[in-house]
């Protein structure tokens, strides 16, 4: 495990936001985002950040020069993220595709690469720095849907954050078009990807009918209770401490995969940390990319949010007192639950039910961003050192989701970083179970021991 530090202090200076338009005229168009899209559980900014060492290669090279100036050319073929999102009938999301241009920051920061220490992780020091806030900016409506800051460091290295509205794409779109910025960045005159809107494709059908149960959506009774003093912290999956969790569960779910693992393992030791009602329905609710669950699977350079959000419940007093398998076999059977007609059957809800957000009483998201490929977007320095989410806990709703990060330790182990926010008292609980789960000793639950309800 490891937990990176935020007592560093640095100052950034920066200049005047501009916006970058396309490099060449592009269609003025409107463009009909997906049912899958424009869920109001979506209707929120993301942020990502990608470290950079300085390169001798690129001597005399200026990144921000670099940056503006593929920014401006991948914007040709990916149009819309020059746009603005505008609101129809029925809450309906369009791009409006008018060339106004993505916003841009070019900064300066008093600090390098190595000061920020081995374990570049959430939560970054000085991060509303880095990713400046522009006042104005926030709006899902009449706002850049994209705004990028490029931070020039005393090294030489760079900072390239960027924060998006995750109505336009997801995770796999996004890394899509990062990638294309690199790749304009290096001198190639066209993405390798071509671009793909298609946004029908995850359409409401006419007439609309929902055919699965999507009980993330359910209505639950309850409120959700203000943590006011929240700790964000990161935790350090590697092979020893994966091979320790696999130890923990029955041999026929040995065979899981890493994502469901960790799933489970967080779903288990945040319950027992928030010292849950045993007898309240605590849920955790899963990215699952469905790409490839369609037949035939979505265009390669689809870059809309093509995912579902699967929820796995089950009582406070069972996840605690089961050992892992119990709440892993749970987490499994949600995921498998995902297909083409899963995803048709969520466009046809969303229409229906007027866009509700996904259930967050007593519901914990979690992310599997290892292969979005964040840290792969090479603007000519070579690959990022860090690459993925800003922080944890973002969402419309802060707090109630975690991502899985690709990271290496300072060893050279290539492992998983997970962020996790928790109120202090709860977080000292977590990292004890963990702890004992990783030692291969997990602390024996007996019913009823939970008391409290958060």
């Amino acid at each position: 495990m490891a937990t990176s530090s935020t007592s560093l202090v640095f100052k950034v200076h920066r200049h005047e936001p501009e916006l970058i338009p396309p490099a060449k005229p592009t269609p003025h168009e409107y463009k009909l985002l997906s049912d899958i899209d424009d869920q109001e559980g979506l209707r929120f900014q993301i942020p990502v950040i990608q470290f950079y060492k300085y390169n001798p290669s690129m001597q005399g090279k200026d990144p921000v020069r670099v940056i503006r100036e593929a920014l401006a050319q991948a914007l040709v073929f990916y149009y819309p993220f020059a746009g603005r999102l505008r609101e129809g009938a029925q809450r309906k999301l369009i791009v409006d595709c008018s060339g106004e241009g993505v916003m841009f920051i070019e900064a300066d920061a008093d600090v390098t690469l190595e000061q920020f220490g081995d374990a570049l992780q959430p939560p970054f020091p000085c991060l509303e720095e880095l990713l400046y806030d522009v006042p104005g900016s926030t709006g899902v409506l009449n706002c850049s849907v994209i705004l990028i800051q490029v931070t020039r460091l005393r090294c030489g290295g760079f900072i390239f954050a960027l924060r998006l509205n995750h109505t336009m794409s997801d995770a796999a779109g996004l890394a899509q078009f990062m990638s294309a910025v690199g790749e304009m960045a290096r001198g190639r005159l066209t993405p390798s990807i071509p671009p793909v809107w298609e946004r029908h494709l995850l359409g409401a059908r006419d007439p609309s009918r929902v055919t699965c149960k999507h009980r993330e959506y359910e209505e639950v009774e309850g409120t959700i209770v203000p943590y006011d003093d929240m700790v964000h912290r990161s935790f350090f999956f590697g092979p020893t401490e994966v091979t320790a969790l696999r130890k923990l569960v029955p041999k026929h779910l040995r065979k899981c995969s890493t994502f469901e693992l960790l799933t489970a393992c967080l779903w288990r030791c945040r319950t027992i940390a928030i010292q849950a009602n045993p007898e309240e329905e605590l849920r955790i609710i899963s990215i699952v990319n469905a790409r490839s669950r369609f037949n035939p699977p979505l265009p390669s350079g689809y870059y809309g949010n093509a995912f579902a959000f699967p929820v796995a419940v089950a009582q406070a007093g069972k996840l605690c007192q089961n050992p892992l398998g119990y709440s892993l076999e749970l987490v499994k059977q949600a995921k498998n639950d995902v297909t083409e007609e899963y995803m048709k059957s969520l466009a046809d809800l969303m229409v229906i039910k007027g866009r509700p957000h996904f259930t967050v009483i007593r519901s914990y998201l979690v992310s599997d961003v290892t292969r979005a490929g964040f840290d792969d977007a090479d603007f000519g320095w070579g690959k990022a050192v860090y690459g993925g989410p800003a922080k944890g806990g973002v969402g419309a709703i802060p707090g109630v989701a975690s991502f899985l990060i690709p990271f290496k330790n300072k060893k050279g182990e290539a492992g998983i970083v997970l962020p996790i926010t928790l109120p202090a008292e709860a977080m000292e609980i977590f990292v004890k179970e963990l702890d004992g789960m990783l030692k291969g000793k997990p602390i024996e639950r007996k019913p009823g021991f939970i008391s409290s309800s958060l």
